[in-house]
């Protein structure tokens, strides 16, 4: 699973995510046929959660909207389970520690690697408690992805020399949403990242534009888009897919000219 990291990060990697269950497996599930079709690297899938303490609106609002079709992490799994039938494209899971534990933490990684789920983020478990997770990552050979913000400063380094994977550079303060600006020490905080280990960094949180990915993606590994794509599923529903199928394809292209 280690491969299927590095084989995201070959390029400028470019990796979208979707709230699972909104507005109902099925099409999540099309959804991720597709992005991977259009060229995505690696694909995160949020678990719905009832208080995403990260997420802005846009995406609270996804979670709402999939959990009032009684989506279970079970479904979640079965689901990532039939997609790896079709494609192989790395596949990371964004959730919060309450769904781990009330799963159960062992047989949540056992799932993950019975689906080839190569990493986890989980943004309300900051660096200090990753022992309560990351023994059990470690088991099953799923990656705790590490997430350093603006505001981790002198943290940066020790956050950094214990990542794998890939480390989620937050672009801004606050939580998850689409942004015209971000934080003007992003570049400083990925070149702090460098002297300390080579594991490739992406930055998310804001991202819209393929103009704002090709900016990011001069200094760093990859791009991470959530709130765009979720906003395109918002808006069209189950007609969704070729609407994001072509957002991504855009967004691969604007990567692949830059480079």
């Amino acid at each position: 699973m280690t491969d299927d990291i590095a084989r995201a990060f070959s390029r400028k990697a470019f990796i979208p995510f979707l709230t699972c269950g909104d507005p109902d497996i099925e099409t999540t599930e099309k959804l991720v046929l597709a992005m991977a079709e259009a060229g995505a690297d690696l694909i995160e899938l949020g678990i719905p959660f009832s208080d995403p303490i990260a997420e802005g609106p846009v995406i609270q609002g996804a979670d709402v909207r999939a959990l009032s079709t009684g989506v279970t992490t079970d479904d979640i799994f079965d689901m990532a389970l039939r997609i790896r039938k079709v494609t192989d494209v790395p596949l990371a899971v964004m959730t919060y520690i309450n769904p781990i534990f009330v799963y159960g933490p062992d047989a949540f990684f056992t799932r993950c690697k019975e689906a080839n789920i190569c990493a986890v983020i989980v943004p309300d478990a900051p660096y200090e408690e990753k022992d309560e997770v990351y023994p059990y990552c470690s088991k099953h050979g799923v990656k705790l992805v590490s997430m350093i913000a603006p505001t981790s400063e002198q943290r940066i380094a020790e956050i950094a020399s214990h990542a794998e994977g890939y480390i989620y550079v937050v672009s801004s303060m606050g939580v998850t949403g689409v942004r015209t600006s971000f934080s003007s020490n992003l570049r400083d905080m990925v070149s702090s990242l460098r002297k300390v280990t080579d594991v490739p960094c992406a930055i998310g949180f804001g991202i819209s534009t393929p103009e704002q990915a090709v900016e990011m993606t001069s200094f760093a590994d990859g791009a991470i888009v959530g709130s765009a794509i979720v906003r395109i599923i918002a808006e069209h529903g189950r007609d969704s897919v070729p609407y994001v199928s072509d957002y991504v394809r855009k967004m691969r292209e604007a990567l692949d000219a830059s480079q």
